[in-house]
């Protein structure tokens, strides 16, 4: 449908049934929100945008009258797919725009502005996305559990009888992703008990993150039509390993040439490689708030051991040669960003890693000695580690309002929402006595 017109494409969409179309946008936590539109009035819906009051959608900062006060959320063809499990319905990806310009608060245009200076370089910068995740049932009294109550091994990756139990939700999820244009290259049982990861080919980074949306819109429609909730928590379990998102990045030049490799080079990476990787580790701690924005993120970010035997929480600034316990892992003249989780926003957190690691090479920062050793066993024995990550979004949140560099690179009206957001989200948490403290202290003392 690339080279068709508009009026040739709403044509072709009711010739296969769809009468409407989900315009799609993604608020500043990530999550994805929108409305259903007539596919009769795609112009409007390209042109102007499905409006939406401002103020009602998070991150927004819009105010509550005026000409600014509307949402525009334009819709962009190239994205407009036909949904399997909302019949009649086609799914479209929207920019977010106010007073007529592209919305500064908005995060897709925050990853686009960032992708467009990139493409000024003649570079394009590449994302393979690894989704791991949960399904979880909640009862009637309101209490979540493990989908399935059979999922107990103290072992349990690659768990065969799981995923035979749970196959039905697999399959599905093969299906529809297939009907949307994903190429998918494996399914497994992770490291938890009721973790799944479903992992499929790279795009450009902007089609990864409208993709990986996308992902998750259909994941959390089929987990429904099973009975289940597709859960994107990073640690719902606190005796397991909680799940990541990890980022395999690259950057090719208008030539189509890796940017990042050298055969010859350390750890078969350019220079122009260990200067982008240095600038992930400096601003390693302001990109936690982007990449790991929950309360919950820092539970998955411990260095704590795990029930399975197996940790790969990466909590230690440092970067190796196909090395999991370190928070930057090189792999065949690429980098593996191992800090995101799927509690992020896709749009910021990739933003927040491709303008660091640009600072990197524009300022030829130098990144430390790699790491040839299993950072967990090295903290066994008492020697010296490299530094840390934030150990709680408290101080990740402090981070990213220091680090003035990455926010005016990623988007100062952007940040300043983030930060206000999430500050309120720790003050929240700050402020509830757990079960966990009236357990411990309510006769203790």
């Amino acid at each position: 449908m690339a080279d068709m017109s508009l009026d040739e494409r709403v044509r072709a969409l009711q010739a296969q049934g769809i009468h409407s179309v989900l315009a799609q946008f993604c608020d500043i936590h990530g999550v994805a929100k929108g409305k259903l539109v007539p596919l009769d009035n795609l112009q409007e819906w390209v042109e102007q945008g499905a409006g939406f009051a401002g103020p009602s959608i998070w991150g927004t900062g819009l105010p509550r009258h005026g000409a600014s006060s509307e949402y525009y959320g334009r819709v962009q063809l190239e994205s407009l797919r036909p949904l399997s499990f909302m019949p009649g319905v086609a799914h479209a990806v929207c920019d977010g725009f106010a007073g007529g310009q592209p919305l500064a608060t908005c995060s897709r245009q925050v990853l686009k502005s960032a992708t467009n200076a990139l493409a000024r370089r003649g570079w394009k910068l590449w994302v393979g996305i690894e989704p791991e995740f949960f399904l979880l049932r909640q009862d009637a009294a309101g209490q979540w559990t493990l989908a399935d109550a059979q999922d107990l091994l103290p072992k349990p990756s690659y768990d065969l009888k799981a995923m035979h139990r749970n196959y039905a939700f697999l399959d599905d999820m093969r299906v529809a992703l297939g009907a949307l244009g994903f190429r998918l290259q494996q399914m497994d049982h992770e490291d938890a008990c009721g973790q799944y990861e479903i992992n499929y080919a790279h795009d450009h980074a902007l089609a990864a993150a409208d993709r990986y949306m996308l992902f998750k819109l259909t994941a959390h429609a089929i987990a429904q039509r099973h009975g289940q909730v597709f859960s994107s928590m990073p640690k719902p379990l606190s005796h397991a390993p909680g799940s990541g998102l990890h980022f395999h990045i690259s950057i090719t030049d208008a030539q189509g040439r890796a940017v990042f490799a050298d055969k010859a080079g350390s750890l078969g990476l350019s220079p122009f490689g260990h200067q982008f990787a240095a600038g992930l580790l400096h601003h390693a701690d302001a990109l936690a708030a982007l990449c790991a924005p929950t309360v919950n993120s820092y539970k998955r970010l411990a260095s704590s051991p795990s029930a399975s035997g197996t940790t790969w929480s990466p909590v230690w600034k440092a970067y190796g040669d196909n090395n999991r316990t370190c928070l930057l892992r090189t792999v065949a003249g690429r980098m593996e960003w191992r800090l995101p989780d799927p509690s992020c926003n896709i749009y910021a957190a990739l933003a927040g890693v491709l303008q660091a690691g640009l600072h990197g090479i524009d300022t030829a920062m130098t990144a430390p000695d790699p790491c040839n050793e299993d950072l967990y066993i090295r903290q066994a024995s008492g020697q010296p580690m490299p530094p840390r990550l934030p150990k709680n979004l408290d101080e990740a949140i402090d981070a990213l309002q220091a680090d003035s560099l990455l926010r005016a690179a990623v988007g100062d009206a952007f940040c300043a929402q983030w930060i206000a957001l999430k500050r309120g989200e720790w003050d929240a948490y700050a402020q509830h006595v757990s079960a966990w403290e009236m357990q411990r202290y309510a006769d203790a003392f």
